[in-house]
């Protein structure tokens, strides 16, 4: 069974020297009873359509079957190709990569929600631009996958990745953090590292809520994705200059669960606060349902 807390896996990757995606491997063969070359080409093909969502904004205007949200990672790109930008084009390539996977998924197209629909951008934007920066093979960023998969069974074992029990920081930061440990593991940090990377993400988006417009996957979610894959990026770097979280991994994930129980039924996915409740979030609404 795979282990039940970040400090467990920290000390038997250690025990064995191996990385949090190869403890990972080796659990999913063992539980599924699949060959490690299986195990490694189902998630091949999940990265596959991961570099379709997120590519595929760039070069389309994709605009969400409510017409809420689109063409706005087409807009990044052409932006970052006027060469003005002030953040760079490494950090904007992610962020039209978040966004083009989240206007994929509000247009009904193919995407993979990892670990939910409505944080699907994070991880593919964080994975893939890092892999691009870092001169990663796929299969490196397959292991990469791996390693947010790893994080991402621990935080669903203590806590929740659902925006309807436990808010937007179950959705956006539950991903976050796995990007940002994925990467970190990606430019050779120790597991310890990974699991700093992703508590220093949870620590900073805790209490994020989930209000879309109109209870569609669309709006603010989509510019959630967008900042979710920033933080896994920058956090990744800030664990690798030797950055270290106070607040270990495990109780981060303790603390977002018990949050996520404490945040209001109205700010849970419902459509009944926050943003969707606003007198533009109620017009929205009433433009895209009617009545």
């Amino acid at each position: 069974m795979f282990v039940n807390s970040g400090a467990e896996l920290i000390e038997i990757c250690k025990n064995e020297n191996i990385s949090i995606a190869e403890y990972t491997i080796r659990e999913e063969v063992r539980e599924t009873g699949i060959s490690r070359e299986a195990v490694l080409e189902k998630m091949m093909k999940n990265l596959e359509v991961m570099k379709e969502a997120a590519e595929y904004g760039l070069k389309n205007k994709v605009i969400s079957v409510s017409g809420l949200i689109g063409g706005d990672a087409i807009k990044i790109q052409k932006y970052i190709e006027r060469g003005d930008t002030l953040c760079g084009e490494f950090i904007l390539k992610a962020m039209a990569r978040a966004l083009s996977s989240s206007e994929v998924n509000a247009a009904m197209g193919r995407i993979i929600a990892a670990p939910t629909a409505g944080s699907c951008g994070i991880l593919p934007a964080a994975i893939i631009t890092a892999g691009e920066r870092l001169k990663k093979s796929e299969e490196e960023l397959v292991n990469a996958l791996f390693t947010a998969s790893g994080v991402g069974i621990i935080i669903a074992k203590n806590a929740t990745l659902s925006g309807a029990e436990g808010g937007c920081q179950a959705e956006c930061g539950s991903a976050a953090a796995m990007g940002a440990a994925a990467v970190v593991e990606m430019m050779g940090g120790t597991p310890e590292m990974a699991l700093n990377a992703g508590a220093i993400v949870i620590k900073n988006i805790l209490g994020l809520v989930c209000d879309p417009i109109a209870g569609l996957v669309e709006a603010p979610c989509a510019k959630r994705n967008v900042s979710g894959a920033v933080s896994a990026l920058t956090t990744a770097d800030l664990v690798m200059s030797g950055v270290k979280s106070i607040i270990p991994f495990d109780d981060t994930v303790l603390a977002m669960y018990k949050v996520g129980r404490q945040i209001p039924c109205e700010l849970r996915e419902t459509a009944l606060g926050g943003l969707a409740a606003t007198p533009s979030g109620i017009e929205l609404r009433k433009k895209i349902l009617g009545g």
